[in-house]
């Protein structure tokens, strides 16, 4: 396979997987397509780095997957939205996981003053999280250690973002879930940390981010 074009490449390499996986278990595709109930929804960053079933060793079908650059939650991307309503209301997700990484270019980026085109609207917004965290960043001497810092911070942001959503708290009220949660994933060691930021409910959040439930229950 070293001397196909390299989109060839991954097309044998998919005959390979489907022989492997066949091998070790026949009825694996036939059960993976009649039913898709995923109990995690992954929100992730883009990174190539960073494939969200591979580094928790999970299988196909185990995880709803979003990504974006620098996996941030904002309430204008209907693209997100669309995803977190589908999780959480038809697959009835029990865990929302923020999963963001230390070395990860969009927030360097951010951390910067350079142009890059059309992304520059994106890292607007993580621009933003680095001013609600910029004293404390700002004290950090090391660079290394700043940007994991802002890695952190910019998780544990988006896991408030994610819990001020209308999708988030209307579910909290009739289901009383999902959980959500805030990690970091370290590409120079394949490590995951729990920044502990773990949510049910928004008994904890600020009161002008608390939404009443005012549509009918499910049936």
């Amino acid at each position: 396979m070293k001397d196909l074009p390299s989109y060839q490449n991954l097309l044998a390499q998919n005959k390979e997987w489907v022989a492997k996986r066949n091998h070790e278990d026949p009825t694996f595709f036939s059960r993976l397509s009649a039913l898709q109930t995923p109990e995690f929804l992954w929100i992730g960053c883009s990174d190539s780095r960073v494939p969200a079933t591979e580094i928790v060793g999970g299988l196909p079908g185990e995880i709803f997957v979003h990504r974006n650059i620098s996996n941030m939650v904002i309430h204008t991307d209907m693209n997100m939205l669309s995803v977190l309503d589908y999780a959480v209301n038809i697959l009835k997700v029990k865990h929302v996981i923020v999963c963001g990484h230390y070395g990860c270019g969009g927030l360097r980026a951010a951390l910067s003053n350079l142009q890059y085109g059309i992304i520059d609207n994106w890292i607007r917004h993580i621009k933003d999280v680095y001013m609600i965290y910029r004293d404390k960043l700002d004290k950090i001497e090391d660079p290394e250690a700043r940007e994991n810092a802002f890695s952190e911070y910019n998780v544990i942001e988006q896991v408030r973002n994610l819990s001020q959503t209308s999708i988030i708290q209307n579910s909290w009220a009739r289901n009383g879930g999902p959980w959500i949660h805030g990690w970091v994933y370290d590409v120079r060691d394949g490590y995951i940390k729990d920044l502990k930021t773990s949510m049910k409910d928004n008994k904890g959040m600020a009161p002008v981010y608390r939404l009443l439930d005012t549509e009918p229950p499910a049936n």
